[in-house]
């Protein structure tokens, strides 16, 4: 009797589904896509409805070879790709590639388990044709706007850029965000904090505003220091006890957005090696000799988790925690994100009874990490809420400002067993109205406005997902393709803008508005989204976007001028002939080049920190130097944490040294040099050489002058210089006490 043949995309799947189907299936992989564009051309015949040129693509042919081969036999074809919108187009392709003459069935699951399996083996069903249609959609769109707009930005700009519809989109919030913190002004503020004695027992306050729980911020240090001196001699009693009881309610399964960005934060993972390690997890690893998948489809934006797996997990907790874990009603997540498709489910492991603690060295150290993350949220999800006690304590003192204290008691751990985890629950004593406490001490503390944060991988894929921007499988290429293009750079896990982002985000957002608009495109999202559903026909959708940015571009290859968008004039002159110099943007970054070019070639390194003109000269000539990994240029860059030397070969070389600023002037503590540096949140500080052991650091610039008061150092302000010690200033001649 002949065989049914079934096609999954990888090795691994094939194997972990051969285990659960019977010696009358042979199941072989197809490797991923079949066939696709071509990278030559455009591959779309604009005039022809939009028809795509796909062709077999050079390292499929080989297996479309195999399969063909495979397929003589066979009596039936089963079509077993994964179960998105990219699965169906696969299946599609390998229908289109193969050309079978056998009954062509297809067939989905949530999870690679015999139940799954069997199921769908039992109920198949034909290709769907809108999701085949969403599918090529998304990709005419992209490639019409990649090849189209890559073009432009090659003549407007230089050479080796590329567009996207989602990508650029994603570069202009990193550098939207870039722009935020650099016109964020830091305020200096100072708060007061007090550590109050209630007999045996002791807890932190702080010093509220008039008439409010906020915390109270001083402007000048010599009123919070008043305030404090005060409130040192004030006699303190209980004011008012305020205690309420609330429910923590557990958080959602996870869904891949929220996968990728709690994998960034407690295993510090990449999006695209997230995604892989699902992937694995998804389609089998080894455990004990057998092929086992752990969790269900890993691309998915649904939150429902299905009633056979609510009923045994339910079933663990009951045994394992006991009924009161249990919620009264099923938990349901409402919370839904945009054109979610609630026919799939969220990412849960398949089996409960799998625990990651029967599971440790029995699979990799990444495989069981990512594992550990999924199981606890999946089961907790279904877990009953945690319930809290807070606590707000308001105390009074004879002169007028208030004290506030809150502490938090964990009532009920709820689902907070399972996650184990660490929720701020400092307590406070038992205290009543009335009751006289003491002050044991009370501290000025110095604070700094903080600028927003720059994206990291996490919250990059959040704010995509927020505004409706891609979907479960773009989010990880995204987040390559705009460091590999050299838009952005990575430092210390978060994305920075390169100057050529900047450039090429303004030359789209005044010339191609749309392209990088964030509501228009989360609105073709949400039609992509349409045409799945079969309430929208591909050609219309494509034909509305294409016709006016087709339009736009045809105008803008005449009106834009390259010299324009990549050239500022300057007010300085040039070295060697006394021309002006000019800023240009070039594949390495913004640098200084003669108006004269090319009758004179000198160039100079631009620097958009404030650097003296000593310090310009020595960053110039370290400049000058090779790569030492690969001896290509090295350009100056700028990041979070002030101006460096990159590789120009980046991301393909990522050699970067430090530009070391030196101050002339000596730590007093150690004798090390004092250098500039900029913090983590990108401040400005001078700190020690000799860093971690000295941590002698200044906010303002060290001068070499001393103090003539009390011969400590002097710091640079912009009314003058003042005693980093005493207080001694220039300008009034008076110390004034720090203490």
């Amino acid at each position: 009797m002949s065989k049914k043949l079934v096609v999954v995309e990888s090795p691994a799947k094939a194997k972990t589904i051969n285990q659960y189907l019977g010696s009358d299936f042979v199941v072989k992989a197809s490797y991923g896509h079949v066939r696709d564009l071509p990278k030559s051309k455009l591959g779309i015949e604009v005039e022809h409805d939009f028809k795509p040129q796909y062709q077999a693509i050079p390292k499929a042919k080989k297996v479309i070879a195999d399969l063909k081969a495979a397929l003589k036999g066979a009596a039936e074809l089963y079509l077993a790709t994964d179960f998105d919108r990219e699965g169906e187009a696969i299946a599609w392709h390998l229908v289109e590639a193969l050309r079978p003459t056998q009954p062509v069935h297809r067939i989905t699951f949530h999870e690679i388990t015999r139940p799954a399996i069997e199921k769908a083996i039992s109920a198949p069903r034909q290709i769907s044709e809108p999701l085949v249609d969403a599918q090529q959609a998304r990709r005419i769109l992209d490639r019409l706007v990649g090849y189209k707009l890559s073009p432009f930005l090659w003549k407007k700009v230089y050479r080796g850029l590329s567009a996207g519809r989602v990508q650029s989109v994603a570069v202009r919030l990193i550098v939207e965000r870039e722009r935020e913190i650099k016109a964020h002004k830091v305020r200096q503020y100072w708060a007061i904090d007090a550590i109050v004695k209630a007999g045996k027992d002791q807890f932190r306050a702080y010093l509220t505003k008039p008439d409010s729980t906020v915390r109270a911020e001083f402007d000048s240090i010599g009123e919070a220091q008043r305030i404090a001196k005060k409130l040192r001699q004030a006699t303190l009693t209980v004011e008012s006890v305020e205690k309420t009881t609330s429910s923590l309610k557990p958080s959602p399964p996870l869904i891949t957005s929220t996968m990728q960005q709690a994998a960034a934060r407690y295993c510090r993972y990449s999006a695209k090696k997230t995604m892989k390690i699902a992937q694995d997890l998804y389609e089998g690893v080894e455990i004990a000799g057998k092929t086992v998948a752990l969790i269900t489809y890993m691309r998915t934006d649904s939150y429902q988790i299905s009633e056979v797996a609510r009923k045994q997990a339910g079933k663990l907790i009951a045994e394992n925690y006991g009924a009161r874990y249990l919620p009264s009603t099923a938990n349901i997540f409402s919370r839904k994100v945009k054109g979610a498709q609630e026919a799939h489910e969220a990412i849960r492991p398949t089996d409960f009874h799998l625990t990651p603690e029967s599971l440790k060295g029995k699979i990799s150290k990444d495989h069981w990490s990512l594992y550990n993350l999924i199981y606890r949220q999946a089961l907790a999800s279904l877990m009953a809420p945690a319930e809290v006690e807070t606590t707000t304590v308001l105390i009074k003192d004879t002169i007028k400002p208030r004290l506030l204290a809150r502490g938090r008691r964990l009532v009920f751990d709820g689902q907070l067993k399972v996650l184990g985890k660490e929720e701020d629950f400092a307590e406070l004593p038992e205290l009543e109205q009335g009751q006289v406490l003491t002050a044991k001490s009370v501290e000025t503390t110095e604070h700094f406005t903080e600028p927003p944060s720059r994206y990291s991988e996490a919250s990059l894929v959040k704010e995509l997902e927020r505004r409706g921007i891609g979907r479960p499988s773009t989010y990880a290429p995204i987040m390559s393709t705009i460091v590999e293009r050299g838009y952005v750079s990575k430092l210390a896990g978060r994305f920075v803008a390169e100057p050529v982002s900047e450039v090429v985000t303004d030359l789209l957002v005044e010339n191609f508005p749309s392209i990088v608009d964030y509501d228009f495109t989360a609105e073709m999202e949400a039609k992509l989204d349409d045409i799945a559903e079969g309430h929208l026909k591909l050609v219309p959708v494509i034909k509305e976007f294409y016709e006016p940015f087709a339009k736009t571009l045809s105008e803008k290859e005449k009106t834009v001028s390259k010299k324009e968008i990549t050239e500022e004039s300057t007010d300085q002159k040039c070295p060697e002939c006394g021309k002006a110099l000019v800023i240009k943007l070039g594949r390495f970054g913004k640098f200084y080049a003669c108006s004269g070019f090319p009758e004179c070639k000198h160039t100079a390194p631009f620097l958009d920190d404030k650097f003296s003109k000593q310090e310009e000269k020595e960053i110039e000539v370290e400049a000058k130097e090779k790569c030492p990994k690969c001896h290509g240029e090295l350009a100056v860059k700028q990041s979070r944490f002030g101006t460096f030397l990159g590789c120009s070969n980046y991301p393909k070389c990522k050699f970067t040294k430090s530009i070391v600023i030196h101050s002339g002037v000596k730590c007093p503590d150690c004798g090390g040099d004092l250098l500039k540096k900029k913090s983590r949140k990108g401040e400005v500080f001078w700190g020690c050489s000799n860093y971690p052991k000295c941590q002698r650091a200044y906010w303002d610039e060290p001068s070499s002058e001393k103090c003539p008061a009390c011969s400590n150092l002097m710091l640079k302000k912009k009314d003058g210089l003042t005693c980093s010690q005493c207080g001694f200033s220039q300008a009034t001649k008076q110390p004034t006490s720090s203490k």
